[in-house]
């Protein structure tokens, strides 16, 4: 089976039924990322209230909202499932903070690559690691850049499949299935934070102003990505 076939047997299936057919297909080695906000809380939910084969992670960067923390407990005491934990290089992150001090993500954009590298790439390739399929939260409406990106892909990079089961939803429809389900859910998307990440690189964002304006604010919008989902896509052909 290659992607497109993949993309044909999964075609016109509703997010519970695409998740639960990688899992039946794939069996294990199956991924998902999540970092607390309302879409990857909705995965969470359908993951875990249909008990899945799927490890849920975050990446603990060490620089989260109290807010995060405190949906990442209500998470763990609603559905009663782990949440794994991916920290950064000790060693790396002492040495990046000893030489640069604790915020030298402000003074340039190589600077600040270097400190998403550390704290949220190099612990993502130590997570993906031996995976074959990893599920994301990711909506094609989020960003100019994400709507270049398919719902099935081929992750070059990593070496495995990306599926977003939630790709072609619109935020109307997470809302919708967070109130249906009474999801737990992130209180700073109600102070006006739309996508959240690490405290000192996230703001809220204003009336009128783009999805990720919020998101290192600081910096030219075309620069405006850490290097998580950086995917090349063709037809790779796999096996179960």
């Amino acid at each position: 089976m290659d992607i497109k076939q993949l993309k044909d047997a999964l075609k016109d299936k509703s997010p519970q039924e695409v998740l639960a057919f990688i899992v039946s297909y794939f069996k294990e080695d199956l991924i998902f990322s999540t970092s607390f906000g309302w879409e990857d809380q909705v995965l969470s939910d359908m993951i875990f209230t249909a008990d899945l084969n799927i490890k849920v992670f975050t990446l603990e960067t060490g620089r989260l909202f109290t807010e995060t923390y405190y949906t990442w407990n209500r998470t763990l005491e609603r559905y009663k499932k782990p949440i794994h934990a991916f920290y950064p290089d000790k060693e790396k992150l002492e040495a990046i903070v000893t030489k640069k001090g604790p915020s030298s993500f402000y003074e340039s954009v190589e600077n600040r690559k270097e400190c998403c590298g550390i704290r949220k790439v190099e612990p993502l390739n130590r997570a993906l690691a031996g995976q074959k399929v990893w599920i994301t939260g990711i909506r094609a409406e989020q960003s100019a850049n994400r709507e270049d990106m398919d719902w099935v892909e081929w992750d070059e990079a990593h070496q495995l499949i990306k599926v977003h089961p939630i790709f072609n939803w619109t935020l109307e429809d997470v809302k919708a299935y967070v109130k249906e389900k009474n999801v737990p859910y992130n209180p700073l998307h109600d102070k006006g934070f739309p996508s959240i990440g690490c405290q000192p690189c996230t703001r809220a964002v204003q009336p009128g102003e783009d999805f990720r304006a919020g998101r290192w604010w600081w910096e030219d919008a075309s620069k405006k990505e850490c290097g998580l989902h950086e995917t090349s896509a063709h037809e790779e052909v796999f096996k179960p």
